[in-house]
């Protein structure tokens, strides 16, 4: 079967339905790790308005509904990527790695040379996701009570 959704910048019209994507993947996220103190859990729909006025959000649109989601925090030559999530009921259809390489493409085009992401080193699935993206563990880091891998990426 052949799917088709739209990358592109949210705006603040999409602030509800990436708070929705967000609080449900974040909610799987923890579960999966065992954690529920989640900082992307205590954000507001006036949080996320905000993430889209002060850096980049890219959203997924499928049949005009907002299905994934990723935001950039860029520094000079170096950026932060974070709340990266895809809607649970469209998983593995290409839209997580369609929102990575356009950030990727994104990124390259402002003059980024790495970017950065955090994720639960013990998450075999997103290690894997990343791994194959061209990430690599730089640390594993235990800040937030479990243990997650620093990950990174050279851009070209």
């Amino acid at each position: 079967m052949l799917y088709s959704f739209v990358i592109r910048r949210a705006v603040e019209s999409d602030a509800a339905p990436v708070f929705s994507i967000l609080q449900q993947a974040f909610r799987e996220y923890g579960s999966a790790i065992g954690q529920t103190n989640l900082d992307a859990l205590k954000e507001t729909v006036d949080d996320v308005r905000r993430a889209i006025a002060e850096k980049t959000v890219l959203i997924a649109e499928m049949d005009n509904e907002v299905v994934g989601t990723l935001r950039l925090d860029i520094r000079g030559d170096k950026a932060y990527l974070s709340r990266f999530a895809v809607c649970s009921n469209n998983r593995g259809i290409g839209i997580g790695e369609a929102l990575m390489n356009a950030a990727d493409r994104y990124l390259v085009s402002q003059g980024v040379r790495e970017v950065t992401l955090h994720t639960a080193s013990r998450h075999t699935s997103l290690m894997r996701f990343y791994y194959g993206l061209g990430y690599f563990v730089e640390a594993i880091e235990s800040d937030r009570g479990y243990l997650r891998a620093r990950l990174k990426k050279e851009l070209q």
